[in-house]
């Protein structure tokens, strides 16, 4: 493949990629079986994420918005790739040096279009981090209520532990408050952080 079509399907990568909300993993901890573990209790975020029904609504609005951005950037990318392909047709009838200004714009070009996709992909992890930040909140005084009520003392990411007794996991309690809580979530792309003349984030 030619290097500038290689670097325009790199740059479209970025955000045609991107990992949705997290799937949860059939977990296996309670295969081997055990005693249970007085105040020892488990929960699992990304199942939470997975089986909640506001989970389920966040995925799939991320799912519209990261198509929404791989169409934006396929959009922006044609014009390109066909300037591409016209440039090798005809640049052996060009001179070196009408060749190098061609060829230098359009890598100038690639580069703009490599740079939108680079703040596409950080916009769509951005928000995507949000999302699960505010699911997040939105469970923290169901799974603090699910502890007190199984008599925790500890509390341990399921999707971590390797095997055991899983009597107090408090996944399904917490998907089950979640539900009758919140059962959809709204939101856009989150915008890049504000940047300073150095390049680094904007302090407040």
């Amino acid at each position: 493949m030619n290097p500038l079509r290689s670097s325009l399907v790199a740059s479209l990568v970025a955000v045609a990629g991107l990992a949705v909300i997290p799937i949860a993993s059939v977990h296996a901890a309670n295969e081997l079986g055990g005693s249970p573990v007085a105040g020892v209790c488990m929960l699992s975020r990304e199942a939470v994420f997975a089986q909640s029904k506001v989970g389920k609504a966040a995925s799939e609005r991320l799912g519209v918005l990261t198509e929404q951005a791989r169409s934006q950037l396929d959009t922006q990318r044609k014009p390109i790739e066909t300037d591409i392909q016209r440039f090798q047709q005809k640049s052996s009838s060009l001179s070196e040096a009408q060749r190098k200004q061609q060829g230098e714009a359009l890598q100038q070009r690639m580069q703009t279009f490599k740079n939108q996709a680079d703040e596409l992909s950080q916009r769509v992890q951005l928000t995507r981090a949000k999302a699960m930040q505010q699911i997040g909140t939105d469970a923290e005084s169901i799974v603090s209520s699910s502890y007190k009520n199984h008599h925790c003392g500890l509390l341990l990411n399921r999707d971590a532990v390797l095997g055991g007794d899983t009597t107090n996991d408090l996944t399904g309690d917490v998907v089950k408050g979640l539900d009758n809580k919140i059962t959809t979530i709204s939101f856009n792309l989150e915008p890049l952080p504000a940047r300073n003349v150095n390049g680094r984030g904007a302090t407040k």
